[in-house]
């Protein structure tokens, strides 16, 4: 008897880890469904892009047709829901679990983490073994557990509508169908089989708070293109027309390009040679500073579909331009440009190791850091650097050897290495710990404009002490490449880039629309025509 019991206590007590089990699974699958749900301009066009793997032709060519991709998001999104409530909520419990499983192998096998990276949109991948496999053999599992039946809808439904009795009258056969008098169920036994439901409003006031996300130079005026989210490179991935994109290529801008007065000079970085003039990625990536106009990221994101960044990126190559610079979340973009044959731009990689919030910035998880960078050099990046505030951010909390296990990868893989910085401070640091790269960002701009004398920083201010940036840069080697050159948009080009140029930079990266490539082009011919003064030697 004794044995009985202890039996019948330790199935219980399966039944209640599995079916704790089972409910995380759901609420996990319920949350992404219904972010995906109240935002209306969520698509998986991003996520298809940036598919890797045997199977990765069959994930773009979803992504390839709108028509196509409205049902993928369609189904994707209600799938996660009614998978995520079934889980949660116990209801049509081994379907939902069925379901979910089926679901839960197309994420993996979209981007495996067996032998080449799972990119950027897979976190918590460990070569073989992902969340998404775990969460599969989860429910794998719990289909041998009747989890639903101990607690979930599918139990009270079951006590609700019993089995046929066979009523024994005489040895007759026939058969009478009772069903439970709901009243007469005990009340405790409701409410048990209800018990996840009022946790419900948790997930859905959890959802909700995440798609509450103010534009992005309102949620984060900091200088770092991790402004730009995957929400928007999502967005922008889908947004265009097909027949516009289509009409681009091959494009020549001859028109635009009859204006140059002259053709862009290279220089090397590392072993990568690269134009003056470098296309800085924040625009089009949806990071924009903008102080206090908080309609300029809605303007940013109308302007820049695929169709646009594409002719920003064709025009810029067109007109000597021929390396590109910005985060890593653009990715999806640059391999649709470069595997499309839009063009040939390279592509430097800032690695931002920071995340930003309402609270600021705080460090990232170091393997998702290396993670993003790896990724960024599989997916085709022509270089990479620390970017500045990440380089601030380090050395400030004396880490250096966290940047150096970074930049040693990247050496690793063939690729030329730079350092960022915002802060001269961290410059000298990194000069007199002897960190090994090939370039220098730094930004560079003179408090000739009248938000420079703001008392405290409001996104007005970018390089803090320009004479002694100046006079510390010109006793270094290495290439320089001079960023944040217009503070913003609050100097002008022709102003700016003879500063630059003048004070001992050796490239410029400058945020251009499509629109103002053209004269910053020329500008930045007659800029070097016309340096003067200069004492740091060119060094590239």
């Amino acid at each position: 008897m004794e044995t009985l019991q202890a039996s019948g206590r330790q199935q219980k007590a399966t039944c209640v880890v599995m079916t704790i089990l089972r409910v995380a699974i759901g609420w996990h699958l319920l949350y992404e469904g219904l972010t995906k749900l109240f935002n209306p301009q969520w698509t998986a066009a991003g996520y298809l892009q940036s598919a890797t793997g045997p199977l990765a032709g069959l994930y773009h060519a979803l992504a390839a047709s709108d028509g196509i991709l409205m049902i993928v998001n369609i189904l994707n999104t209600w799938g996660l829901v009614l998978i995520g409530l079934g889980l949660f909520l116990g209801l049509f419990t081994k379907l939902a679990q069925a379901a979910g499983i089926a679901l839960l192998l197309m994420y993996y096998l979209s981007h495996p983490p067996v032998l080449t990276e799972p990119g950027f949109f897979r976190e918590g991948s460990y070569f073989f073994i992902s969340k998404d496999f775990l969460e599969m053999l989860a429910l794998l599992v719990l289909m041998f557990f009747p989890t639903g039946k101990f607690l979930g809808l599918d139990g009270l439904f079951a006590k609700i509508a019993r089995k046929p009795m066979h009523k024994m009258d005489h040895g007759q056969p026939d058969v009478e169908v009772t069903k439970a008098n709901v009243n007469q169920i005990q009340r405790r036994e409701v409410l048990k089989h209800l018990a996840t439901v009022p946790f419900l409003g948790a997930v859905v006031y959890g959802a909700l708070r995440r798609t509450r996300m103010s534009s992005l130079e309102e949620q984060n005026l900091v200088d770092s293109a991790s402004g730009a989210t995957q929400q928007f490179v999502q967005k922008i991935m889908a947004g265009s027309n097909s027949a516009s994109l289509e009409n681009l290529k091959g494009k020549l801008f001859t028109d635009e390009t009859g204006q140059l007065t002259g053709k862009l000079p290279m220089g090397m970085l590392g072993n990568m040679e690269s134009s003056k003039l470098i296309l800085g990625g924040n625009l089009l990536s949806g990071y924009v500073h903008s102080r206090d106009l908080i309609y300029v990221s809605t303007l940013v994101q109308n302007y820049h579909q695929k169709d646009r960044i594409f002719r920003t990126l064709m025009l810029a190559e067109q007109s000597g331009v021929n390396t590109i610079l910005s985060n890593p979340i653009v990715m999806p973009l640059m391999r649709e440009y470069w595997d499309q044959d839009y063009g040939k731009i390279q592509f430097i990689t800032d690695c931002a190791g920071l995340e930003y919030d309402d609270n600021g910035a705080s460090v990232m998880d170091f393997d998702k850091y290396m993670d993003l960078v790896k990724n960024s050099i599989d997916q085709g990046a022509s270089s990479c650097y620390i970017q500045g505030e990440t380089a601030d951010f380090y050395i400030e909390k004396n880490q250096p050897e966290k940047l150096v296990k970074v930049m040693d990868m990247i050496r690793q893989n063939g690729l030329s290495v730079g350092i960022g910085a915002h802060k001269i401070q961290t410059v000298k640091k990194c000069v007199e710990l002897g960190l090994e790269h090939d370039f220098w960002m730094k930004t560079l701009h003179t408090h000739d404009y009248w938000s420079a004398s703001h008392p405290t920083w409001h996104d007005n201010m970018y390089c803090y002490d320009p004479e002694e940036t100046i006079h510390f840069m010109e006793t270094l080697e290495k290439p320089w490449i001079a960023f944040k050159t217009l503070a913003a948009g609050a100097i002008k080009p022709q102003e700016a880039f003879q500063y630059a140029f003048n004070k001992g930079a050796d490239f410029l990266c400058v945020g251009m629309y499509d629109f103002q490539i053209i004269d910053d082009v020329n500008i930045t011919l007659a800029a070097l025509d016309h340096v003067k003064d200069r004492t740091r030697p060119w060094r590239a």
